[in-house]
């Protein structure tokens, strides 16, 4: 045996450790890797999920429970903070309607999506989302005359918007159920035991999101504060997002498919606008809305919005044209389509996805914005959306907690609910063009 002094004794075992440790982690490289990917991944929705656990669990506590030194680990559920969102007089009875409406559009789409043998009665589903569609246009006309409008002071008769419910219905429900006699034809020659396509299941999801914006609409104009300005968010978030992602839909065609001078620099341009934080230009455009007139109109903020959300709808949806291959319009071209006619007719079908993951984006980006919200909309007035009036409930009087965290989870549930029934378009959005074949 060799005398080795003490510290080249440690010095020699700390080699060797760190030798085996080495070929540890060479053999099993794969393994610790994944498992680091999961730790992030827990800790990530432990993260995401915990303010999410305290928003919905302080909305069901009482205010003297909450306002306690010592809160209460079992309490009984109260719905006293929701009950400061509703109106304060009587609640409209077309609410309990719209509601009615949602939860049967819901369980009708849940019946026919898990049920197979369902899914094979073409004519039956045709037929069923057509009466749930009619009945929610007569509910709406029912809703304008029955209620009667509110004086506000902000001075606009929200009863109109039910007109503007109907032709979105309309519109939305032409858009995926189409009627073609060749189909209805086969339908009613095989007995309605044609299979149905995916999309006309949401002919009992159009009444659902739109029953659901009737029911802000019902108690805005019933007098709640609180679901008038979550009506404005609606109105902002959804027209930003229709007109970026139509406006980034043609401009990211045009930069895809024609030779424009200054390609590159111009699309940097447009990325450039996302560059500044919305605070270091929010007082050049409050000098700017308040000398054209802009400041605290839903114009002004659908405007806003769509102009910082156009360029990324530009870069977003130029990537899934970019994926598109050129012969498919070469073919229409000779067939004797026009551009536009190409564009419709073979681009837009195929692009579907990449225009979901989209309008998610957006409408997130829209939906949650604050700064410009609160600078460019004066308090209880016409534009004023739900972020500002949820930071209006701390004030020098204190602070209403159980009222934050049941107007926080309110104003969660639409745009989750728009990215749910979006999950499988905004998976197979963001993957899209990431394999090349």
């Amino acid at each position: 045996m060799v005398n080795l002094s003490k510290w080249k004794r440690v010095r020699y075992f700390l080699i060797s450790l760190l030798i085996r440790f080495r070929s540890f982690i060479v053999s099993n490289k794969s393994k610790i890797v994944f498992f680091i990917i999961m730790v992030l991944i827990v800790i990530t929705v432990i993260v995401y999920v915990l303010p999410i656990y305290w928003i919905v669990v302080t909305s069901l506590k009482s205010p003297g429970d909450i306002n306690t030194i010592d809160p209460k680990f079992f309490f009984s559920i109260s719905l006293e903070n929701y009950q400061k969102l509703l109106p304060e007089e009587n609640i409209p009875s077309v609410t309990y309607l719209f509601l009615a409406q949602t939860l049967g559009g819901l369980l009708l789409f849940a019946l026919f999506s898990s049920a197979k043998p369902l899914m094979s009665r073409a004519v039956l589903i045709r037929n069923i989302g057509l009466i749930l569609n009619i009945f929610f246009i007569l509910t709406c006309l029912y809703s304008f005359l029955s209620t009667q409008p509110l004086v506000r002071r902000s001075q606009v008769d929200v009863r109109f918007h039910f007109f503007t419910l109907i032709v979105c219905d309309i519109i939305t429900y032409l858009l995926f159920v189409p009627w073609k006699k060749k189909i209805s034809a086969a339908n009613i020659s095989s007995g309605g035991n044609l299979l149905v396509d995916k999309k006309e299941l949401f002919a009992f999801v159009i009444p659902v999101i739109l029953a659901t914006i009737g029911i802000c609409i019902a108690l805005a104009n019933g007098g709640s504060k609180y679901f008038y300005q979550l009506l404005n968010s609606i109105i902002v978030g959804g027209g930003s997002t229709v007109l970026a992602v139509g406006l980034g839909t043609l401009s990211a065609y045009a930069f895809s498919r024609f030779k424009i001078a200054g390609k590159d620099d111009l699309l940097f341009f447009i990325l450039s606008t996302r560059m500044l934080p919305p605070v270091v230009v929010v007082i050049p455009i409050f000098l700017m809305y308040n000398a054209l007139g802009l400041r605290d109109t839903h114009f002004g903020m659908i405007l806003l919005y769509t102009t910082f959300n156009v360029s990324f709808a530009v870069w977003l949806m130029k990537g899934f044209i970019d994926e598109i291959p050129r012969e498919y319009e070469d073919a229409a071209l000779v067939d004797g389509y026009t551009r536009f006619q190409t564009f419709v007719k073979v681009v837009l079908p195929q692009s579907v996805t990449g225009i979901a993951a989209t309008a998610v984006f957006c409408l997130i980006t829209a939906w949650n914005e604050f700064a410009f919200a609160l600078v460019l909309t004066d308090p209880g007035g016409r534009a004023v959306t739900a972020p500002p009036s949820i930071q209006s409930a701390v004030g020098s009087a204190g602070t209403d907690w159980g009222k934050i965290a049941a107007s926080t989870f309110v104003f969660l549930l639409p745009v989750a609910i728009f990215t749910f029934l979006m999950r499988s378009h905004l998976l197979r959005g963001v993957t899209f063009g990431a394999v090349k074949k």
